[in-house]
């Protein structure tokens, strides 16, 4: 192993934005997770990167049907996961349809590489 290996990654501890509960999708930045435990603002969090996790999204006749495979994004400002891109950032892909008046979609976190033909 080189010597300048720190970690995995797969779970990161960084300082909570806001307070936190176990579960919850936290975004620091560029960066996506799902708290391990409660943290309170400020404090140290350690935030999962990778793995599946039923996250809440937008339910009941908000048209947010995803697809497995589809491409799920992290609503910020709503704390929920969201088919909509703009303004939110991509957390993963659907692992399990969503229909849309499902108020929780299962997401694998990180995206994959996605190679075009050709290229």
């Amino acid at each position: 192993m080189s010597t300048n290996f720190v970690a995995k990654g797969d779970i990161v501890t960084v300082p909570a934005p806001a307070a936190v509960s176990s579960g919850d999708g936290v975004l620091v930045g560029g960066l996506f997770g799902v708290a391990q435990t409660d943290a309170g603002s400020g404090a140290p969090v350690a935030l999962v990167t990778q793995g599946v996790f039923d996250l809440p999204a937008e339910g009941s006749g908000s048209g947010q049907d995803i697809a497995v495979g589809g491409t799920v994004y992290w609503d910020n400002a709503s704390q929920r996961c969201t088919k909509t891109s703009a303004s939110n950032y991509a957390i993963g892909v659907a692992v399990a349809a969503k229909a849309s008046a499902a108020t929780t979609v299962r997401v694998r976190l990180g995206l994959p590489v996605v190679v075009t033909p050709g290229n």
